[in-house]
Order: structure tokens, then sequence, then C-alpha cells
């Protein structure tokens, strides 16, 4: 007599059955026991074309170039003056040789330096957005070519121009990953004269949707995985948000404390004002007097970087140069040689 199945078997074969799904491929019953037995799935690889990326990893290029396309679509609407919109279609895994099969003659080709990693990029950019940048920037309304042609000198300038701007918009989506410095090496407009691995290597595609006004066109990053190598563990979500979330560390505040030590800030003392109407400025001469809305005894603001800070009167130091003398309740005197200050006009005293 066979022997009876158990609860959890039989809820496990309706589960299977209530979804649409097929017992038989994955469960068996046994000719010992009667009992399903579970079969082992056997997927199929591709020797051609190994996988290199997890889908987490692909997940997490996929945000980073999220916030690419949101500051390219930003930086690109401000220079054009025109309605842009960049976004993110798709994040693939495939062969360098077939990224280069895929893409038209002639096409716009920057070769990118990913410092501090190894090896180059490629950003492509289609025709047709290509041609409408440049239209743009000439003057024109945005307009691409009926007919695919390649740039001039003067438009191949021109694109460099536009490229340098993107790349920067790229360094910063990635600076919660690496301090990335991608640096444009040069433009192609013929796939087949660009190598940048082999063409069995394995490469990361993430495929953006660009639409300028009413053209709409692909931009195309292309990183081969020789070049991710290195930062691999770090395509992570879980690295992602931590990295996004780090406090700020004492090493941090030491370097921002540094560099805001060496900005320099006028100092602006207001002696006083006064309100003159249009013909009276007019009519001025010099040795005319102006009377200001203060008494020569009161103390004069003192203005650091546009805002009043101290309270201070003017003197002299050393018998010969004109200062003024700061004040502070909170604290002691100090004394600041005004001898190159700066005065609302760019006056000095």
């Amino acid at each position: 007599m066979t022997e009876a199945l158990s609860q959890d078997e039989i809820d496990e074969l309706l589960n299977s059955i209530s979804n649409g799904e097929d017992p038989s491929p994955d469960m068996a019953l046994s000719e010992e026991t009667g009992k399903p037995k579970r079969r082992k799935r056997v997927r199929l690889y591709d020797f051609k074309r190994p996988s290199k990326f997890s889908k987490e990893q692909m997940r997490t290029v996929s945000m980073m170039h999220e916030t690419f396309a949101r500051l390219t679509t930003t930086s690109l609407s401000a220079q054009l003056r025109s309605i842009v919109n960049v976004h993110v279609a798709a994040v693939d895994e495939l062969t360098y040789d077939e990224f280069i099969r895929s893409l038209s003659s002639p096409t716009t080709l920057a070769v990118v330096q990913m410092d501090p990693l190894k090896g180059s990029a490629i950003l492509e950019v289609d025709p047709a957005v290509t041609f409408a940048i440049l239209d743009r920037l000439l003057g024109g309304p945005g307009k691409t070519l009926d007919r695919t042609r390649e740039l001039s000198d003067i438009e191949i300038s021109i694109a460099e121009m536009i490229m340098v701007r993107i790349l920067g918009n790229l360094r910063e989506s990635w600076s919660q990953l690496i301090d990335l410095r991608p640096r444009l090496s040069h433009i192609e407009t013929n796939p087949q004269f660009v190598q940048i691995v082999a063409p069995g290597e394995m490469i990361l595609l993430i495929t953006l949707e660009a639409a300028i006004d009413k053209t709409e066109g692909i931009i195309n990053f292309c990183i081969p995985y020789m070049t991710l190598e290195p930062i691999i563990s770090k395509l992570s979500s879980q690295f992602w948000y931590a990295s996004r979330n780090r406090q700020t560390s004492p090493e941090n505040l030491a370097q921002v404390e540094e560099r805001l030590s060496k900005v320099k800030l006028s100092l602006v003392a207001e002696v006083g004002r006064a309100a003159l109407n249009l013909s009276e400025i007019m009519s001025l001469r010099v040795g005319d007097v102006i009377q200001l809305d203060s008494l020569a005894k009161n103390p004069i603001l003192l203005h650091i970087g546009g805002k009043a800070k101290f309270d201070c009167r003017v003197g002299v130091l050393d018998n010969k140069r004109i200062g003024i003398q700061v004040i502070d309740k909170t604290t002691d005197v100090y004394e600041i040689d005004v001898d190159d200050l700066i005065i609302g006009g760019g006056d000095s005293i």
C-alpha cells in the first residue's frame, strides 16, 4: 500500500497547482515510497558570455546613473536653454564585440579615461542627439539632420566641450563610491576604430534615453569589467546606502577647516550713509562735502563678507597708516590694518 502524503507535502503540491506551475519538472513521485521527491533544477550556462555582475550590483549601478541622468538633465537644460530629459532605460551585461556591432556609423564616441581606475570607458551619443545639441548651441532651434554625416572639426571641438561637462556630472554621481576623475581622451566617429578591450571581454552597458525638445535618442555608457573589477565589492546596495548616510569624520572636518582658512573675505568699514537725488549726484564736483547720517564720534560698522559683524572706530597706526580699532564686547580688542580696506564703491582710506 502506498504511504500517505504528509500535510506539508500536500500543501506544497496544491500551491504549485494554484500558481499555475507544473509540479512534474521539480517534483516526481518516488517509486519506492510513493512520496514526491524534488528534482534539481538545471540552469544553462553560456561559457562564451560568462556572467560577471550580480543583479544587486546592476541595481546599484542603475541607482548611481539615475543621479547622473538627473544632473545631466539639469546641466544640458541650462546650457541649451531648452527642455531636456535624460533617464536610465536599462543596465545590461554583454560582450564588447556585441556593443560595437550594435552601434551605427558614423556616431559620436567619446573615449574616457577612468582615473584612478585602470582602462577606458566609452560614452556614445546618438547622432540625432549630437546634432540637436550642436544646432541649439550654434543658434538654431535644436533640430537634428535628416541624414547622418560625420562631424566637422569645429563640431568635434564643440562636442568635446559638451562631453567634458557631462563627465563632470559623472564624477559627482560616482562620488559615493569612489573619487572618480573621468578625463576625455578623444572623440571618434567610427566604432571600428575604438578598441578599448578585447572583443570577447564582458562590459557593463548603461543605456540612457535622452529627449531634447522633440528630438529623442540614446546615450550609451560602456564600462569594461576589468575597469570595475577593483571596486566590484562596493557595488552593493548596503555599501551604497551606508556611504550616503556616513557621518562626517574628524579628518574631513579638518580638511574643510583648512580649506576655509585660506578663503579671502572683503572687509568693508561703513563710515556712514547719505541719500541724494539724481540731480544732486550729477552736480557733484571735486571738493564738495557730503553730510553723512552719523557723527564722527559714533562707532562705525565693520562688514565681513557683506554682513555687519563688529563696531569699530577709525584711527592711525604707527603715525603713518589709517586703520580701525575693532571692539567686541565678548572678546578682547583687536587691531586690524585697513590701509587697503575697500569701502563701498572701491575707494580706499
